[in-house]
C-alpha cells in the first residue's frame, strides 16, 4: 500500500471514555461526578475501583450504550477529515472487545458512534495486540499500548493524558497538535496532497451539503 497510514486509538483519543463512565459509574454508585476526579494512573482504583469492579461496570455500561454516547474529544473529527483529504488512509484500531458476550452491542455502537460524530476512517480494527497492524504511525493513549508498539519498531504519538505523562517521544496534547506531527511524518515519508479546490474541510460537510439542497 503506498499510502501513508495513520493507526488512530479510539478511547481517550478520539472519543473521551473517561468522561462517558464517569457519568455512568456515578449514576450506578449513586455518587456526585465530582467525587470522581483525574485519572492519574492507568485504570480506575483512583475512583475505588478494582479489576473486578471495573470490568463489571463497563460490561453494564457498553450493555446500555456507553460507546453510542461518548462526548468526541474536541478537534478530532476535523483534523481526520483534513488527514484524510490529504490523503493519509485512517485505520481505526480499538480494544473494544474487552468483555464477553457484548461484542455485537460493541461494533454496532462503535460504527453509530463514527457515522454520529463524522469519523472519516478506511479500516476499522477490533484487536488488543495493536503492534499485529501495520501502520506508518500510531496515535493512542494507553501506556501499555505506546509502550509495545514502540518496543516493535512503530513510529508512536502519545496523546496526552494525565496518567501517560511519564512517557517521553512524540506526544501531542490535542488534535492540533497532533496534526501537525502526522502531516510533517508522512511529508517525509511518503508525501502529502494539497486539499483540493472547492472541498469543504470541515466534518460536518454531509450535514451542510444536505441542508443546502
Amino acid at each position: 500500500m503506498s499510502e501513508f497510514i495513520l493507526g488512530v486509538d479510539l478511547d481517550n483519543v478520539c472519543a473521551d471514555y473517561t468522561a462517558g463512565f464517569r457519568n455512568f459509574v456515578a449514576s450506578e454508585l449513586k455518587v456526585d461526578k465530582a467525587e470522581l476526579g483525574p485519572i492519574t494512573a492507568w485504570g480506575y482504583q483512583e475512583w475505588g475501583l478494582d479489576d473486578e469492579q471495573f470490568k463489571d461496570l463497563h460490561s453494564k455500561a457498553v450493555s446500555q450504550g456507553l460507546h453510542r454516547n461518548l462526548p468526541i474529544v474536541e478537534g478530532a473529527a476535523d483534523a481526520l477529515w483534513r488527514l484524510s483529504d490529504a490523503g493519509i488512509w485512517i485505520r481505526v484500531i480499538t480494544h473494544r472487545l474487552y468483555t464477553n458476550w457484548s461484542h455485537e452491542k460493541a461494533v454496532s455502537d462503535t460504527v453509530a458512534w463514527l457515522d454520529k460524530h463524522r469519523i472519516p476512517y478506511r479500516d476499522l480494527c477490533f484487536l488488543g495486540a495493536k503492534p499485529q497492524v501495520e501502520a506508518d504511525i500510531y496515535i493512542d493513549d494507553a501506556p501499555h499500548n505506546v509502550t509495545g508498539l514502540r518496543n516493535a519498531g512503530n513510529e508512536v504519538i502519545t496523546f496526552d493524558q494525565p496518567y501517560n505523562k511519564d512517557l517521553e517521544g512524540l506526544r501531542a496534547n490535542n488534535w492540533v497538535e497532533a496534526e501537525e506531527i502526522i502531516l510533517s511524518q508522512a511529508a517525509k515519508s511518503k508525501g502529502v496532497q494539497s486539499q483540493l479546490p472547492g472541498i469543504d474541510p470541515g466534518a460536518d460537510r454531509l450535514d451542510r451539503k444536505k441542508s443546502s439542497n
